[in-house]
């Protein structure tokens, strides 16, 4: 995380990444929250509740029978021109699968806090990406966090980022279970009114209706009918499709824009929005990393190049859209790059970070060896000296220039 000048002074809160979300979400103005309890994500809808009951917020809460419920009443809400969160894990998201490419495809901004946890089965609370890989191509935006901090301040950048007028796009917010969604920190919290004016109220865009003849806000309104969602087949399907490409393609831009913007009230900057790189100027090997083991893979490339050895690190904030060009900018002059991924493509020949940084290089002429390594499944911790053994054995390839494994499983016991 970088540091920036600024004026705006707020307050500091021991909060877990849970209630950092909720208390970003207080603050953003937010017309529906629509809550279904799942572990580790349940204490951010719990909190939120409390706001409403002790009437800090004028949300309309909505608890609902489960969470393809909880999606459900979210596009109806955004469809109405309301901002509108949810919040959900694992299971739970699988089970809003439907409605998940429903809200992308109509173009809701709807605001999402995964807080990420294995899939079943066997059944398992703990954490892992498994959940969020899985709706990798529902067209969300994907933003991963590395610490309470940053789950506080991406949740406030996710409404800014959904509702721009070049995006009109959902926003996952991802935070790993237990790790960061139970975890206390100092979290500085910005004023209300600070916050408030910088996502401000969403204006639903104007589309122009022929039977009208004028152009009218993009919402369900009885004053001017509108359908969202109608049949639309193969003579129109592609060409919808093709808005939701272009969108995503601009919310590359939008994602920086907003990371400068926030950087200058909050003095927090993430890198330049998508991705976060350390010591990748002068490294002959490097990790590419999403979450909160960033955190810990900088902790350990710190304490390397202390003792002399040229290693970096580059954490991945946004998986969806993924930052193609950052990421061979930053990496070509690299000898050997490592990436952890901590969910297996089953089939596939390695990990969906693996895959997505491997083709990113396919057509340059100038690249690294890329490895995969996958790890800490159903929340099996990743602690400094399993790092440290994984940059070990990326020096020794950027030496001898053979890879003996392509995919390796660490810290599994065999």
């Amino acid at each position: 995380m970088g540091q920036v000048k600024t004026q705006v002074k707020g307050r500091v809160m021991g909060l877990n990444g849970n209630e950092a979300v909720a208390w970003a979400v207080k603050q953003c103005n937010v017309d529906l929250v629509a809550a279904y309890p799942i572990t580790p994500q349940t204490i951010i809808v719990e909190k939120f509740s409390e706001f409403v009951a002790n009437g800090e917020v004028h949300t309309e809460f909505v608890p609902v029978e489960s969470e393809h419920s909880a999606m459900s009443a979210c596009v109806g809400a955004a469809a109405t021109g309301a901002r509108a969160f949810t919040a959900t894990a694992a299971n739970g998201l699988a089970l809003m699968w439907e409605i998940l490419y429903i809200a992308a495809s109509l173009r809701l901004p709807i605001v999402m806090a995964v807080t990420n946890r294995a899939l079943s089965a066997p059944i398992n609370i703990h954490c892992d990406h498994s959940d969020t890989m899985g709706a990798r191509d529902s067209g969300w935006i994907q933003l991963y966090v590395e610490d309470p901090q940053e789950a506080y301040d991406t949740t406030i950048q996710a409404f800014k980022i959904a509702e721009h007028p070049d995006v009109l796009l959902p926003v996952m917010v991802n935070l790993d279970g237990f790790f960061l969604s139970h975890t206390l920190q100092d979290v500085h919290i910005l004023p209300d009114e600070v916050v408030k004016e910088f996502v401000g109220t969403r204006k639903p865009i104007e589309v122009y209706v022929p039977y009208l003849g004028k152009k009218v806000p993009l919402k369900l309104d009885p004053e001017y009918p509108l359908t969202f969602g109608p049949l639309d087949l193969y003579d129109y399907y592609f060409e919808h499709k093709m808005h939701q490409i272009e969108a995503m393609k601009n919310a590359k831009r939008v994602i920086k824009e907003v990371n400068e913007e926030y950087a200058k009230i909050s003095g927090r900057k993430y890198g330049n929005g998508l991705v976060v790189p350390y010591g990748l100027e002068d490294a002959e090997v490097a990790i590419v990393v999403l979450g909160s083991t960033g955190g810990t893979v900088r902790y350990v490339a710190k304490k390397l190049r202390k003792e002399g050895y040229k290693v970096g690190v580059l954490r991945i904030r946004a998986f969806r859209p993924f930052p193609v060009e950052d990421v061979v900018e930053l990496l070509r002059r690299v000898k050997v790059v490592g990436v952890m991924d901590r969910s297996v493509s089953f089939g596939a020949r390695g990990g969906p970070v693996f895959l997505e940084v491997r083709s990113a290089f396919y057509d340059e002429k100038e690249k690294p060896i890329i490895v995969n390594y996958i790890y800490g499944l159903g929340g099996r911790d990743a602690p400094p000296s399993l790092i440290e053994s994984i940059y070990k054995e990326l020096l020794r390839i950027a030496e001898t220039g053979k890879v003996e494994q392509l995919i390796k499983y660490v810290g599994v016991r065999e």
